[in-house]
């Protein structure tokens, strides 16, 4: 009878424990005592503190990420800025003791752009505010200065050298090559202390060259033949106009002006065997930074231009409406639109000169004659 009395209220404990862990609440008939009351209320401050820290650190966290993402975008807007001054920098001559380069930079307050060339590879560096600060306090252990104090240090030191005048005050460069890197090392002062500065230049990208090279010399070759196309239907327009005046029966006073028609097929074979050779002589890249670097800037101008009104034109990949081979066809049927409709002169208006009735003399041969004075009689 005792072992019955004992199992059966073992059976009882086992199903007010179940009770309690399922129900949450004490088995039916049995009243809780102060001290559980205590328990279960530390216990649901505790579970409201953990929710509430929960949520709070959530919230921090979606705020630290939100100044992330602004702090990226800040950052971002800057390099992109800082890459499109650099794109609409001209190229000049870096004359070093021991190295003649082509160079072009780009150095705002929030940081700078450096591309270097000895027309067989070529080196990039970009460098925000922060960098340089670092870098000054990692080379200049006793000098103290705000980044944009450095920047505009930086600036000094460059824009002279780029434009191959003499370099201000006491300053050096100088030329390393440490494996694939391009280091250029300055030391100069400011504030009257030793400034030390290293551009570190790694190789460029070969989209970075595109984009700084490849693209603006197709531009400009694309441009200039389409100006010797303009120039071409200029002197086939004269040789119209002086045959008018020999018709006319004008002569030439001086025999040593006497001109041949042109012929542009002629001109271009006559060109290219004797002219080519000396006109593709580069050099150490002179001829091109001295004659052609308006005629860079206003390609790479229209290159930005392009880009800003399609997003993605700029871009190398080849597409339907933005890729380089649809550029370039839109220059080259540009000139042959030019060389089709010059030709034709406009017809000439007719203006009355007495009473006797109009004569029927083209305003353009009237003026020309003017001018011409002295070598028709």
């Amino acid at each position: 009878m005792t072992g019955e009395l004992r199992r059966e209220r073992r059976s009882a404990e086992g199903r007010d424990s179940v009770q309690t862990r399922v129900l949450g609440r004490p088995p039916v008939g049995r009243r809780r005592s102060p001290a559980s009351f205590k328990n279960n209320e530390r216990a649901n401050l505790a579970n409201v503190t953990v929710k509430a820290g929960l949520e709070g650190g959530k919230n921090e966290i979606q705020r630290s990420w939100t100044q992330q993402d602004a702090l990226c975008g800040s950052r971002r807007h800057q390099m992109e800025e800082l890459e499109e001054g650099l794109l609409m920098q001209p190229w000049a001559r870096l004359q070093l003791a021991e190295n003649s380069l082509l160079a072009k930079a780009y150095i705002t307050r929030q940081g700078y752009a450096l591309l270097v060339s000895d027309l067989q590879q070529v080196w990039h560096e970009q460098a925000d505010a922060c960098v340089v600060s670092q870098r000054a306090k990692e080379l200049n252990k006793r000098l103290t200065a705000p980044p944009a104090a450095l920047l505009c240090h930086l600036d000094e030191l460059l824009r002279p050298l780029l434009k191959d005048t003499a370099c201000p005050g006491k300053v050096s460069f100088v030329c390393d090559h440490v494996g694939e890197a391009l280091i250029l090392r300055a030391r100069s002062e400011l504030s009257g202390l030793p400034f030390y500065w290293n551009f570190h230049c790694i190789l460029a990208s070969p989209s970075l060259v595109s984009q700084h090279l490849i693209r603006p010399l197709m531009g400009m070759s694309l441009a200039l033949q389409c100006q010797v196309r303009e120039l071409a239907t200029m002197l086939r327009t004269k040789d119209l106009e002086i045959q008018d005046y020999q018709e006319s029966g004008a002569v030439l006073s001086r025999d040593r002006l006497k001109t041949e028609p042109f012929e542009e097929n002629s001109f271009l074979e006559q060109f290219m065997v004797e002219k080519l050779p000396e006109a593709c002589s580069l050099g150490d890249g002179r001829p091109f930074v001295m004659n052609l670097q308006s005629l860079y800037m206003a390609v790479t101008r229209q290159e930005i231009q392009v880009r800003q009104k399609h997003p993605g034109s700029g871009d190398p990949q080849p597409s339907s409406s933005t890729s380089p081979q649809g550029t370039e066809n839109q220059l080259l049927n540009e000139p042959e639109e030019l060389v089709s409709s010059a030709p034709s002169l406009p017809v000439p208006e007719k203006e009355p000169t007495g009473p006797s009735g109009p004569v029927q003399r083209p305003q353009l041969s009237k003026v020309k004659r003017k001018k011409l004075r002295g070598l028709f009689s």
